[in-house]
């Protein structure tokens, strides 16, 4: 029988030049943490690498090798710098195949747009052995590899394969959140935030100062996977605040 406390974790690799250069912001990290988060996976660890190989084979054996999933984005476009497949087949040890499956998705996608070229070709060839991620944006598939999940790096088609991908990895149960607020520089409750944490050993509290209309303040932000001990947590937290002279705002501030 599955044990109801496992945590699974997932680590997510952004790849990408444009991405270290500045030319792009990110908006994957946000969308990947939470849609694990709703499928009881939390991500633990973000690396951002460049488009060279030796870089992204470190960061796949590295990552893998400490959490349960392992998601990259970005780099399996159809152009010479789309690099991620070779990269990860090469840190598996497998080689680089054309998926048949991926070949026919992308010779209907194209056939009306010009015709299956070489270029689009690449974005058919997978590490051996490979699965495919469902793609109903733009016609090139996602590719899965055991528990490496290889998506594309444009945040709109990364969010329809994660649709696709949805209820389909086994994970824990749902982190769930609560929020209180009040102001009050964090500095001068740290020891109230810590004894309460030890209190509830299965809640975790996040500080978040601010600054705002010429003061200080702060929102609190309490984690369990247990809806009672969340709330126990957060209401222990608010009635101490209380006691402290510290008005507290439900939902955060």
């Amino acid at each position: 029988m599955a044990d109801p406390t496992r945590i699974w974790t997932a680590a997510l690799i952004v790849i990408g030049d444009e991405i270290l250069s500045g030319r792009t912001q990110d908006k994957n990290i946000a969308q990947v943490a939470s849609w694990l988060g709703v499928q009881g996976i939390r991500l633990r660890e973000v690396r951002v690498v460049p488009d060279v190989q030796d870089a992204i084979v470190e960061a796949v054996n590295a990552l893998r090798a400490r959490n349960d999933y392992l998601f990259t984005t970005g780099g399996i476009g159809p152009t010479h710098d789309d690099i991620t497949v070779d990269a990860i087949a090469a840190a598996l040890g497998v080689e680089v195949e054309i998926h048949e499956g991926a070949r026919a998705i992308l010779s209907g996608y194209y056939e009306t747009r010009g015709g299956l070229t070489e270029a689009r070709l690449r974005m058919a060839r997978v590490p051996a052995g490979a699965d495919l991620i469902e793609n109903h944006m733009s016609g090139a598939p996602g590719i899965r590899h055991g528990n490496i999940f290889i998506m594309a790096g444009v945040p709109y088609i990364t969010a329809g394969m994660l649709d696709s991908l949805t209820g389909t990895l086994e994970g824990g149960l749902p982190l769930l959140s609560a929020t209180i607020g009040c102001w009050v520089a964090e500095s001068e409750i740290a020891d109230l935030l810590a004894s309460t944490e030890r209190a509830h050993e299965d809640c975790q509290i996040g500080s978040y100062p601010f600054f705002r209309e010429g003061r200080t303040g702060a929102n609190f932000v309490i984690r369990s996977t247990d809806a009672t001990t969340l709330n126990a947590c957060a209401a222990d937290l608010g009635a101490a605040l209380e006691r402290g002279g510290w008005t507290v705002t439900a939902g955060g501030i």
